[in-house]
């Protein structure tokens, strides 16, 4: 058995995927109130309107449910990552734990695979990410994703159970880098997203993806990723998808940060509170990440966008 933790989205589409391939799914979400909805009706339709849950799918708020899983997918916002495995450790703690959120921990300043193994020390511990939207893998539309692991054993257990025919699941052993791959554009995707908002052309979000892609490479290297993972899946594959559509919500919300329209604000935007965290690491580290720190400044209201665009194009000239 699979379970899934966290019914957004983006886990709720992991779950008819994978429950779509034979699996048997156990899909936990906290409102109690909502499982009992899903139950009833098979589907999730503030979440994934549209997309019926296979009756191999279990929906539970209890974690008593998901003893003895073989894989736990951790489908939760970052931010709210360390907390609930601290409140529910002695369920967790042992079994395999897969990060399926992109992001830096604000108080930590790490990714989630240091917050997994700080909490539930006895887990062995992966990170699935990579270009994907919840509504193509829940449609079942060819989905390609990175599965970093420092095991090699265990990563490719967790490959084997976790792939389908549609959505295949590419192996590394960098979890540093995979993880701030996944992080790290959507940083960039709002910074995409404000240059389309602001109406400053497509010429311009590519020079700010190349840009941006410059910064993520920069950090990453000196955090121990590979370059390698920065160009692949987790990294370039994410940032192209992030920051070319309307479907990536950090897109959306520096779309609206540059003056376009308004996004829901019940949604998670990952990309907002790693631009703080990120920001923070590079004056700790003395890494100059211009666009980042930009991008950062714009969320905190401490500049505004025309200010933040003229800063970025009067910095001085240099070779590529």
């Amino acid at each position: 058995m699979i379970a899934v933790i966290g019914a957004g989205a983006f886990g709720t589409a992991l779950a008819v995927a994978l429950a779509r391939n034979g699996q048997a799914v156990t899909l936990w979400a906290r409102d109690e109130e909502q499982v009992a909805a899903m139950a009833k009706t098979r589907r999730n339709p503030t979440r994934l309107p549209g997309v019926d849950l296979p009756e191999n799918v279990t929906v539970t708020p209890q974690m008593a449910d998901l003893s003895g899983a073989d894989a736990v997918l951790l489908s939760l916002p970052m931010q709210s990552l360390r907390a609930f495995l601290s409140a529910n450790l002695a369920g967790l703690d042992g079994l395999p734990l897969v990060a399926c959120c992109k992001g830096i921990d604000l108080s930590a300043l790490t990714g989630p695979s240091e917050i997994i193994r700080t909490e539930c020390p006895h887990s062995p511990i992966a990170v699935l990410t990579g270009p994907s939207f919840a509504a193509d893998i829940a449609r079942g539309l060819p989905t390609a994703l990175t599965l970093a692991c420092a095991d090699d054993q265990t990563g490719e257990t967790l490959q084997r159970l976790l792939s389908t025919p549609v959505l295949r699941l590419y192996r590394s052993d960098d979890v540093i880098g995979a993880e701030l791959g996944g992080a790290l554009k959507n940083v960039i995707a709002i910074a995409a997203g404000v240059v389309i908002g602001a109406g400053l052309g497509d010429s311009a979000r590519a020079a700010l993806m190349t840009r941006g892609y410059a910064e993520m490479v920069r950090l990453a290297l000196m955090l121990g990723a590979r370059n390698e993972t920065l160009s692949g899946l987790s990294g370039f594959g994410d940032l192209v998808l992030t920051c070319t559509s309307s479907q990536s919500r950090n897109f959306r919300f520096g779309r609206w940060l540059g003056g376009g329209d308004p996004i829901d604000p019940g949604v998670t935007v990952e990309g907002a509170a790693t631009a703080k965290a990120v920001s923070n690491l590079a004056q700790m580290r003395g890494i100059d990440l211009p666009i980042t720190t930009m991008v950062a400044a714009l969320i905190d209201g401490t500049v505004d966008l025309s200010l933040a665009i003229q800063t970025l194009l009067s910095r001085p000239l240099k070779k590529e």
